[in-house]
């Protein structure tokens, strides 16, 4: 009876899954990031350097000021960045990368790319709006995400808490899978030095051990969370970012071709015997796309959550974070995984039925040894680990928002449970091998990204209105600034500015 219900799950999946990261949603992706891109005048190109130049460099500019005023209620951009960052950046800028390679071929870099480059105005919408809807509660904490400004800027309150809900079902299971991926990574490198009888019995206590550390994290609340992020994402990244360099560098000589190989391949339209030419053109355009949306989350709604409690009184500002997030996860992270790639794997062997996560390892232990596969125990766990952390905040904001409308306390409540329930199911995912659990969080994931679409079509006049508001000002144009949909929390943070200046 269980084996039949699980297989009506596991088909009614399926069908969900091939919709949610199928042809309907990802070309409303697409064509989300081009409408946005027209009516901001293609921003992601014209203020590419406006937007380095306000966010990481800007950064940089600002640890030596250590007199610099900050909101003790809420993070800094980095943190709030950091935070955001932790969330996209993961096992999917390795070993999604990898799958969509060995499944849509080189050429589904090339469509990674492309989801992307329309990816960085969409995030840039949702931050922009994010900011503009977000609530402050008593203690001064500020709340965002998609289902603030679906109830509040498109008042569908019905549409609000869907993608509310489906935001709490996606963090579950994406806390899951990232938990799953720790407790295989390191067991296996653990079992290659000692000898154990019972593996389940080491992952378990592997999970007790993420679980642990996640509680003293997430417990903090997002100002621990940002905290620990804008730690970890930057050592995280910068040790992968060298070995990658290393390896492709190893390779020099064929980076050309491997280019080549992306370029070339990204319009094959007809399915061959096997090899690089094995792969129909949609096969090409799905894989790239779904997996470059999968990694940098731009459409999904999710990383604005954490972009939210940021302490920038300025929408586009925060808005440029999103750009640089979006351009740093694909353009920079997920293309380095791809060269490491195509220039050290004869992709022509390839039939795209190779195991992603094994050849992701390959990646590291063939090129550097020991070293490498050592690396990778690391890397890979720490990625995992930064998403955990992200997605618990997310989950716990969708939580709240589904709550308060019973009142302050009751969301609170709600709040603690959810996190103790989070914190109990790493526990339980470090053991479990069901294929079927993390297919659904892969279908939530997706689903979460369709109420955050409408929205951002429906009120993309407003994202133009408030991108054109930030820019006249910066050139002297004496106009009522745009900072908040709720005319008190608007004054307060326009005199704000005006004080400041």
């Amino acid at each position: 009876m269980l084996d039949k219900i699980l297989s009506v799950i596991e088909k009614g999946n399926a069908f969900l899954n091939d919709i949610v990261w199928g042809w309907p949603v990802i070309i409303l992706i697409l064509g989300t990031g081009i409408l946005l891109s027209v009516r901001t005048g293609f921003l992601q190109l014209r203020k590419f350097g406006t937007a380095v130049n306000g966010t990481i460099v800007q950064t940089f500019k600002d640890l030596k000021k250590k007199d610099k005023p900050k909101d003790e209620n809420a993070v800094s951009p980095f943190e709030a960045f950091a935070a955001a960052i932790s969330g996209t950046v993961g096992t999917g800028n390795i070993i999604g990368v990898v799958s969509a390679i060995l499944t849509g071929g080189p050429g589904a870099v090339m469509w990674m790319w492309i989801s992307a480059f329309f990816g960085m105005v969409t995030n840039f919408a949702e931050n922009v709006l994010g900011i503009y809807f977000r609530k402050k509660d008593k203690d001064g904490e500020y709340s965002g995400g998609a289902f603030y400004y679906i109830k509040y800027g498109l008042k569908w309150k019905w549409l609000a808490y869907v993608a509310a809900v489906f935001t709490m079902l996606a963090a579950i299971g994406m806390s899951g899978v990232q938990t799953n991926k720790i407790s295989g990574t390191v067991s296996d490198a653990l079992s290659k030095a000692f000898t154990f009888e019972n593996m389940t019995i080491v992952k378990l206590i592997i999970g007790v051990a993420v679980a642990t550390v996640t509680a003293m994290i997430i417990l903090g609340g997002i100002k621990r969370i940002g905290k620990v992020a804008s730690m970890l994402v930057p050592f995280m990244s910068v040790l992968f970012m060298s070995l990658a360099l290393v390896v492709i560098f190893m390779h020099v000589t064929a980076i050309p071709k491997a280019f080549a190989l992306i370029f070339e391949n990204a319009f094959t339209f007809k399915a061959a015997g096997g090899g690089i030419t094995g792969y129909a053109f949609a096969t090409v355009i799905r894989k790239g796309m779904a997996r470059g949306v999968f990694s940098n989350e731009a459409g999904l709604g999710s990383s604005v959550i954490a972009y939210s409690a940021s302490e920038i009184k300025e929408p586009v500002k925060q808005g440029f974070w999103g750009v640089f997030g979006v351009f740093f996860d694909t353009f920079i992270i997920c293309t380095m995984t791809a060269l490491m790639m195509l220039t050290s794997v004869d992709v022509n062997s390839l039939t795209g039925l190779e195991n992603d996560a094994t050849m992701a390892v390959s990646l590291f232990s063939d090129n550097l040894g020991a070293f490498g596969t050592v690396t990778f125990s690391v890397i890979l766990p720490m990625f995992a680990f930064t998403t955990i952390l992200a997605w618990s905040y997310y989950g716990e904001k969708a939580t709240e928002f589904c709550f308060l409308a019973f009142g302050e306390k009751s969301g609170k409540i709600a709040v603690f449970v959810f996190k103790l329930l989070y914190i109990l199911l790493i526990v339980a995912s470090a053991v479990i091998e069901s294929e079927l659990v993390w297919a659904i969080s892969d279908t939530c994931n997706g689903l979460m990204a369709v109420p955050n679409l409408i929205a951002l079509v429906t009120l993309s006049g407003l994202v133009a209105k408030i991108t054109k508001n930030y820019f006249d000002r910066k050139k002297g144009k004496n106009v009522k600034p745009m900072l908040s949909a709720y005319e008190d929390i608007n004054e307060e943070l326009a005199n704000s500015l005006e004080n400041n200046e």
